[in-house]
């Protein structure tokens, strides 16, 4: 499912720069394991992205699980936490509004196999040889 959401160069700078100090934050909590959850401490966490709407109220956190394991149950207790990671991002950004957090799968990384796995398809391999 692709991000149907404005592309990076639509952007301003200010936002987009917004978004990743809100990416870092976030990895930095996860990976210190600041959230007193037992999935999320078991699991390492990836925050591939952060795309925040043009007024910095609303963010959608892309994640992916590392080696996949366990993705509805990382989201779940993501969500379930959403309180805390909002309140920890708006002390740490120092904006005028804290962010409402949205996490999302990152589905980036299944497409990108999808298309590794269409490109290794023999007649594919056979066409692009032709084409050398």
């Amino acid at each position: 499912m692709a991000r149907s959401d404005t592309t990076p160069e639509q952007q301003s700078v200010r936002v987009l720069k917004v978004g990743e100090r809100v990416r870092h934050i976030l990895s930095e909590l996860l990976a210190r394991g600041e959230a007193h959850d037992d999935v999320l401490s078991a699991s390492n966490i990836a925050v591939t992205e952060v795309r925040m709407t043009p007024d910095l109220r609303n963010a959608k956190a892309y994640v992916k699980p590392l080696l996949g394991e366990d993705e509805g149950q990382v989201l779940k207790a993501l969500r379930t936490n959403t309180a805390f990671f909002q309140k920890e991002v708006a002390q740490r950004l120092g904006l005028k509004f804290a962010p409402k957090l949205n996490f999302q799968p990152d589905e980036s990384f299944d497409e990108a196999d999808r298309i590794e796995q269409l490109l290794s398809d023999p007649k594919v391999v056979r066409d692009l040889d032709d084409e050398d």
